[in-house]
């Protein structure tokens, strides 16, 4: 067991240091760079493109997805909204970590990018484990899923910078007490900003895209 810990340690001291290093290589370049989380099927790319819709044309935007098999859906939905996509296939691993991120990062014109958006593999537990070098974590649930993700999955709502609810269209058909999911965010991450969106219509959007301008802006001052 002993063996087993220094080992994981190691690997973790590792791919720490390669997130700095990624991190070095955003900040030399004035990029702002956040990391998508959320479990399949709670509309990462759907949000993403919304995103890049609302944003001002002027801002450069730059993607990198993660998928565990090498199909290209997403990334292809990306570059056909007219943005920069690198594809990362993880093999199989449930999250990215920082030495994929950083091999993409190496694949895009740092110097022609103002925001770096990060969709990682669809999953609640391992991504919240791997530092990527990126400055902000977005995590995205949505109301399908449930009102209870918060007190089943608590660790990666404990490391996020923004919380996202999406598809809130269909609160009106769904069993989802907003209350209660919200008590269990505060409990593990208290007073953590939060947006309640709709990614198929765009409906609350304006908000969140007036912080993610502010923060791209105070990156760059």
């Amino acid at each position: 067991m002993k063996q087993r810990v220094e080992i994981v340690k190691r690997i973790m001291d590792s791919n720490e240091q390669l997130a700095q290093q990624n991190r070095q290589k955003l900040d030399q370049n004035q990029v702002f760079a956040i990391n998508v989380m959320a479990s399949p099927g709670a509309g990462k790319t759907t949000f993403i493109l919304q995103t890049i819709k609302g944003l001002p044309e002027n801002m450069r935007l730059g993607v990198i997805e993660g998928d565990t098999a090498p199909v290209t859906i997403d990334a292809d939905k990306i570059t056909a909204a007219g943005m920069p996509a690198v594809q990362i296939n993880t093999g199989g691993d449930c999250h990215l970590d920082a030495n994929m991120v950083g091999l993409a990062i190496d694949q895009l014109d740092l110097q022609d990018i103002d925001l770096l958006l990060i969709e990682n593999v669809g999953n609640l537990i391992c991504p919240a484990g791997f530092a990527l070098g990126n400055h902000a974590n977005i995590l995205i649930s949505s109301t399908p899923e449930g009102d209870d993700k918060p007190y089943k999955y608590p660790n990666i709502y404990r490391g996020i910078d923004v919380l996202i609810i999406n598809k809130t269209d269909l609160l009106p058909h769904l069993d989802f007490d907003m209350d209660y999911f919200r008590e269990g965010v505060e409990i593990l991450n208290p007073g953590l900003k939060t947006f309640a969106v709709s990614a198929k219509t765009g409906e609350g959007f304006d908000q969140w895209l007036a912080w993610l301008e502010e923060k791209v802006s105070e990156n760059q001052a």
